[in-house]
């Protein structure tokens, strides 16, 4: 069975997501992490890393 092919951007979107998982960050205003789109996931882990 040949695995699904994700692109770059959803790559991208995964490893913020693991990031911030590490650090302790499950939601962000009260959505979950899938829910929120890349640029919002980029800010909030700009946000943590400052």
């Amino acid at each position: 069975m040949i695995p699904p092919v994700e692109n770059k951007l959803d790559g991208k979107k995964m490893t913020v997501i693991d990031d911030l998982v590490e650090q302790g960050v499950f939601k962000v205003e009260g959505r979950q992490l899938y829910e929120l789109s890349l640029y919002e996931l980029i800010k909030e882990h700009m946000e943590k890393a400052e």
